[in-house]
């Protein structure tokens, strides 16, 4: 069981290598198709919708393939479909291979978080957190090698498809020899055809939202935010990203010994209010150096927010973890269909400051529903439809 352990945990680290990459070059690409801020918001709500209605049914999936099937056949998809937004430079087909590129995503997400609590359940310990932590790890790597890449003006095409062969071999290597371990037990039977959300979901949901919304917003536009707002070396635009990551990764990878101690509600509460703290100081930036602290604050305050709301939900019991786990992200991506458009709007009009300063609300929102988290929680039924 330890070899299943760490297979997990390299597996959340090529996910992130497979994910991250054209997080790096959507400025390069915005430039290269034309687009204004508002314009890529709406090409950006491409991969929100494409991942929308999968979430729906991927705990069938799921629970008719196995999470090992479903990450070999459909993380290379994710992959291929990325680089192939800079072959096809136009934003109908941008949107499209988005809406592909979040078809894979959300199968693949949920998979990856289903298999690493089933180990999780069989060995009795912790690694959620963990993984969460490595994956950060690997979307800083991939971070850090698409702003050399940029700095040293590679072409992203060139970029992205030579990581593709890589991905894929990796997947290979880390997917085909895995074992097969059994799911969690719990008190339902998956009898509904699309994973619905209860009310226990949902409340996770209104805890986790700030946290999800200002990881998803911070990769997209933190580049973007130094590029509009200070007058810098393009390396140094690049470096907003790694901020945000340096930290997050640490915290995810020093966090299950703070719970362990302190228990998940405090620690919630705490990084939540560092969380806050950090989007003041980006909002407020007088430079690009207080900037990127700022994003390295928010980076450790919502380090495992959304990792211990996945946690919890797929503890719940109530019915399979897959579910509870599709339900509690697809009330994420309903949310994340038109923030890409409200951010991309905003920042047109009001300032890119503006955008982010609209996420404090959320995040104070976290803190305050952090009591969620508390380890007994009653089974709950389905919100009435």
């Amino acid at each position: 069981m330890p070899i299943a352990r760490w297979r997990i945990i390299a597996l959340f680290f090529v996910h992130a290598l497979a994910v991250g990459a054209i997080h790096t070059r959507i400025p390069d690409i915005q430039l290269m198709v034309g687009l204004s801020d508002a314009q890529l918001g709406l090409v950006l709500m491409g991969q929100p919708l494409g991942a929308l209605g999968t979430f729906l049914f991927s705990s069938r999936i799921i629970e008719r393939f196995g999470p090992r099937r479903v990450i070999l056949l459909v993380m290379p998809l994710m992959m291929i479909s990325a680089a192939l937004i800079t072959v096809w430079l136009n934003p109908v087909a941008m949107f499209c291979l988005l809406a592909v590129n979040g078809v894979g995503f959300s199968l693949t997400n949920i998979a990856i978080n289903v298999e690493a609590d089933r180990v999780e359940a069989a060995t009795d310990l912790r690694i959620m957190n963990r993984c969460h932590g490595v994956w950060s790890v690997g979307f800083l790597l991939t971070s850090l090698l698409g702003a050399g890449l940029r700095g040293l003006g590679v072409a992203p095409a060139i970029h992205l498809w030579s990581l593709a062969p890589l991905v894929m071999v990796l997947v290979l290597v880390i997917v085909v020899p895995m074992a097969i371990v059994p799911a969690r037990a719990h008190a339902g039977a998956l009898k509904r055809r699309l994973a619905w959300p209860t009310w226990a979901t949902l409340g996770l949901v209104t805890f986790g939202l700030g946290a999800g919304l200002t990881e998803g917003a911070s990769r997209t536009w933190s580049i973007i935010f130094l590029r509009d707002n200070f007058d810098i070396a393009v390396w140094i635009e690049s470096m907003a990203l790694p901020a945000l990551l340096v930290t997050m990764a640490l915290g995810r990878l020093l966090a299950d010994r703070w719970i362990d101690r302190f228990g998940p509600v405090q620690v919630a509460r705490a990084l939540a209010s560092v969380a806050i703290a950090g989007m003041v100081l980006v909002v407020l930036s007088p430079n690009a150096y207080a900037a990127l602290a700022g994003f390295g604050l928010v980076g450790i305050g919502i380090c495992v927010l959304y990792p211990l709301m996945l946690s919890a939900a797929a503890r719940l019991g109530d019915r399979p973890a897959s579910e509870n786990v599709a339900a509690a992200t697809l009330i994420f991506q309903l949310v994340n269909l038109g923030a890409p458009v409200l951010i991309g709007s905003v920042a047109e009009g009001f300032g890119i400051r503006t955008a982010f300063a609209m996420l404090l609300p959320l995040l104070m929102l976290t803190w305050i529903r952090a009591g969620m988290l508390a380890p007994t929680r009653p089974l709950t039924e389905s919100p009435p439809a």
